[in-house]
């Protein structure tokens, strides 16, 4: 009896680890696939004159080295605000906020906040920021609606990491003289830092992948502008431009030489991310 359950117990496990293997194994392969057919489909139409020119009607010419700097430009105003300002969050919510209630109440929010579709964002952010603001549309207004977008993100995914840190090195820390403020930043912090590049490298994810929100507040605009001229004018980032090649223009290898520069920057942003982790933990 008892080699009989032991028997269907093993076999049952091994059904198990099977189970987990086939759907590891389809689950990789799916992203294989997805990667290579775009590979297949977009590395033939990269050129040198796609990558550092831009759209001109008169000379018949299409280049997306506007929309690649307006990515690169509007990830670095969203990061810049939604840091101080997420990160701080989760700092006062862990370590400072005693009323339970209220934490209660504000992380309820941010998870309500991150269940919005983005396209909700992007009307509310072209009401608010474009019009009832002023500031047309352009990579500030688009950035702006983004860091709304993409706070809930860093709020939670910075708590979870603050929590991981051992009470016993705050105990430690305080218990030799250490202030509160200076415990957070050089022993709570450093060991969080983890949870913060991957709430970063999640957020960055989410900013060059967006187009729906960036549509009503970045705008249309493939022109070349420099970086303070595009914060107030229409800047295509490069999802929307991939949008606008393949849904208005049919450009479908275009469209898919756009999907490879994504996929690219998404790469080198998140090893970037990675190096400057593990250099802010070393330090």
């Amino acid at each position: 009896m008892e080699t009989s359950m032991s028997f269907r117990r093993r076999l049952f496990d091994k059904g198990l680890r099977a189970l987990v293997w086939i759907c590891s194994g389809s689950v990789c392969a799916l992203l294989a696939i997805l990667i290579g057919y775009i590979l297949y489909r977009g590395v033939g139409g990269l050129t040198w004159e796609l990558l550092s020119s831009q759209t001109s009607y008169i000379k018949d010419t299409i280049g997306i080295l506007p929309n690649i700097l307006n990515t690169v430009y509007i990830i670095l105003v969203a990061m810049v605000i939604v840091l101080p300002l997420g990160v701080g969050a989760a700092i006062y919510l862990t370590e400072y906020a005693s009323n339970q209630k209220l934490v209660s109440v504000i992380e309820f929010a941010t998870e309500t906040l991150a269940g919005i579709p983005s396209i909700i964002f992007g009307l509310v952010g072209m009401l608010f920021f474009v019009q009832l603001l002023s500031l047309k549309a352009g990579i500030l207004a688009g950035g702006l609606t983004l860091v709304i977008m993409i706070l809930p993100t860093i709020v939670r995914t910075t708590q979870e990491s603050l929590k991981t840190v051992p009470q016993s090195y705050r105990e430690g820390a305080l218990g030799l003289g250490a202030g509160k403020w200076h415990m957070i930043r050089t022993v709570v912090l450093p060991n969080a830092i983890d949870g913060i590049v991957t709430g970063c490298i999640l957020a960055v994810g989410r900013i060059v992948g967006e187009s729906a929100a960036l549509l009503f507040t970045a705008g249309f605009g493939l022109v070349l502008h420099n970086f303070w001229e595009s914060l107030r004018s229409s800047s295509a980032t490069l999802t929307v431009a991939l949008y606008v090649y393949a849904s208005e223009r049919g450009e479908t290898t275009v469209a898919f030489s756009i999907a490879v520069i994504l996929l690219a920057l998404t790469l080198l942003l998140n090893l970037f991310a990675n190096m400057m982790g593990k250099r802010l933990k070393k330090y």
